[in-house]
């Protein structure tokens, strides 16, 4: 039976495990934090086929020097001299075309639509739960231009075959009777979902392990074996593991990884926070992005997880409460009636969302390797895309052709 040794332990890394393990895999999952620390476990939980435009597209320069300065502001580079970080932002204005948007729009929906129906089915498989819920996607507004932003954005979702709809403020009122909203209006996408991620990766790991996943936490990698175009084992700070084949889907950590192989990968760590009112009552129905805020609020059984911004830090993790407080301020002027008062320190979660310069995962395999599969580079949607990501990986490992086209996310198509 091969071995497969996947790098990550986040919903990437453990989705992969899953579709590999099915496929009749032995497999191992190294991670060097607990698994329950990771980018995906405070996530806001969307599933979202409504996000077709990937995060390079025409206009978000502009956007983000408006914003460079301002510490409280959705969209913000912390600035540094950094080459990996200059090439990334070269990179990424390159790739804010009206051409790679129309380019991306089919590959995101297709692995978008692949990842729902999947996550449709986990969640009918017994052992596994997370809260799964099928009430799509509210994007609020409170003034005229992101009216006309969203409307724009409904007519390219309508013309790619997701549906959305534009609502008036008394409309979305009557999707959410029990709690007050103060808005212009929104785009519905009623085919959107909603799951608790931190559920999601504890169901995950507990299904696993009783099918015979090995879970390695707290185990660094610092180098991996060769044996010509062969990656023959995975070293960590306790052991060396031998692998027939090797998965790299450690997120924000996937460049230092591939740089030990000789690979040069662009990806950027894309600091998000969020926090959780527990029991809100009364709580909001449907999940919502705030979106001149660019903050989000998820329900997630009685409780209401609020997250948000998005910080370029490179893998810094550390909590800048200026950057909570933009999430904060914002809350009650959509939500006038919920609370909105600045948690502690210790009451808000950071992770860092991988993120490539053009706006797509990286997956698939690498040449100059026979065994090498990458998975990373999802930016905010890795919960989102996990499980296609995962069928995806098994598939290449498998040497079976794929239910997607993957040129679009090779790996190595910026080297």
């Amino acid at each position: 039976m091969k071995h497969i040794g996947i790098i990550g332990g986040g919903v990437i890394g453990l989705c992969s495990a899953y579709y590999l393990n099915k496929a009749g895999y032995r497999v191992t999952v190294f991670d060097k934090n607990p698994i329950t620390d990771g980018c995906s476990f405070g996530n806001a939980g969307m599933i979202v086929p409504s996000h077709i435009i990937p995060l390079a597209q025409p206009g978000m320069i502009a956007k983000g020097m408006r914003m460079l300065m301002r510490s409280t502001s959705p969209f913000y580079i912390k600035p540094r001299l950094n080459a990996d970080l200059l090439r990334w932002g070269w990179l990424f204005y390159k790739h804010s075309t009206p051409q790679h948007v129309e380019r991306s729009i089919p590959a995101l929906r297709d692995i978008s639509l692949l990842s729902k129906q999947l996550y449709q089915e986990l969640a009918q498989t017994e052992g596994l739960s997370f809260g799964w819920e099928e009430v799509g996607l509210l994007m609020l507004y409170k003034t005229a231009s992101a009216e006309h932003e969203m409307a724009e954005e409904a007519e390219v979702a309508n013309q790619a075959g997701i549906e959305a709809r534009q609502l008036s403020g008394a409309q979305v009122q009557e999707l959410e009777p029990n709690v007050r909203v103060n808005v212009r209006g929104a785009v519905y996408f009623p085919g959107d979902a909603h799951l608790n991620p931190g559920q999601l990766i504890r169901s995950l790991v507990t299904y696993l392990k009783k099918q015979g996943v090995t879970v390695l936490e707290g185990q660094e990698v610092t180098g991996v074996g060769r044996s010509g175009a062969r990656i023959t084992s995975v070293r960590t700070t306790t052991a060396e593991h031998s692998v027939d084949e090797l998965v790299i889907a450690a997120g924000a950590w996937s460049p230092g990884l591939t740089r030990l192989l000789g690979l040069s990968l662009p990806l950027q760590g894309g600091k998000g926070y969020s926090f959780m009112v527990k029991n809100q009552q009364p709580n909001i129905r449907v999940p919502a992005i705030m979106l001149e805020a660019r903050a989000t609020a998820t329900p997630m059984g009685a409780d209401l997880r609020f997250a948000g911004t998005l910080e370029v830090a490179g893998t810094d993790l550390s909590v800048n409460m200026n950057r909570v407080r933009g999430i904060v301020n914002s809350i009650q002027n959509y939500y006038p009636e919920l609370p909105a008062d600045l948690p502690e320190v210790s009451k808000v979660w950071s992770g860092l969302r991988p993120c490539s310069p053009d706006g797509l995962p990286y997956i698939g395999r690498t040449t100059g390797f026979e065994n090498l599969t990458l998975a990373t580079g999802h930016g905010m949607m890795g919960v989102s895309l996990g499980p296609a990501t995962g069928k995806l990986v098994a598939d290449c490992v498998g040497n079976h052709t794929p239910d997607l086209d993957l040129s679009v996310f090779d790996p190595l198509r910026f080297s």
